[in-house]
C-alpha cells in the first residue's frame, strides 16, 4: 500500500496518542469524520495499523528486572526450530522472541520482578526448553530511548 501524506500523518498522529479519538484526528489533520475513519480502516485492513498499546511503567507493576537472553540451539532444522517456538511461548515473562541472524538464534525480553525471579524463570522454563544449547543472559540497567518504530522519520516527514 502507497501510503499518501495524509495517511502518514494519521499514522504519527496515532504513533504519538493511540487513544486519540477519532474526531480529536480528522481535526487534526483537516478530514471529516468519516474520511478519517476510512483512511484508519484502510490502513487497518491493509496492516499498516496492527493494533493498539497501552504503554507501561514495568517497574509500577513489579517488574524491576529485565533480562535480554541470547539463546543457541544445537540445531536449526524446523522441527527444533518449531519445537523451541511453542515452549518459549508458554513462558509467561518472555514478552518479545525474536529469531536472529549471527552468533545466536534468539533474543529474549524477559520481565522480572527481581534477580531470584529471573531464576526461578530459567530453572522453569529456559532450561527446559528444546534444543537448547547455550543461554545468554545480560540485565538492563535503565533504559534510553524507547520510542515507537518509525516516529523520527514521519515526523521529519510530516511537519504538524
Amino acid at each position: 500500500m502507497k501510503l499518501d501524506k495524509i495517511d502518514l500523518s494519521i499514522v504519527r498522529y496515532l504513533l504519538m496518542d493511540a487513544r486519540m479519538t477519532n474526531s480529536q484526528l480528522a481535526e487534526k489533520i483537516s478530514l471529516s469524520q468519516s474520511a478519517c475513519l476510512r483512511r484508519v480502516q484502510n490502513l487497518e485492513k491493509s496492516g499498516v495499523l496492527t493494533g493498539y498499546r497501552a504503554m507501561i511503567n514495568e517497574a509500577v507493576l513489579g517488574f524491576r528486572a529485565n533480562a535480554i537472553t541470547r539463546i543457541t540451539l544445537n540445531s536449526q532444522s524446523e522441527e527444533v526450530l518449531g519445537a523451541f517456538e511453542r515452549q518459549v511461548a508458554k513462558c509467561p515473562n518472555v514478552v518479545v522472541c525474536d529469531l536472529m541472524s549471527g552468533t545466536s538464534d534468539y533474543l529474549l525480553r524477559i520481565m522480572t520482578s527481581d534477580l531470584s525471579d529471573y531464576e526461578r524463570i530459567h530453572k522453569e522454563y529456559l532450561s527446559k526448553l528444546p534444543g537448547v544449547a547455550r543461554i545468554e543472559t545480560s540485565f538492563t540497567l535503565r533504559r534510553v530511548v524507547d520510542r515507537p518504530v518509525g516516529l523520527e522519520k514521519l515526523m521529519q516527514q510530516i511537519p504538524i
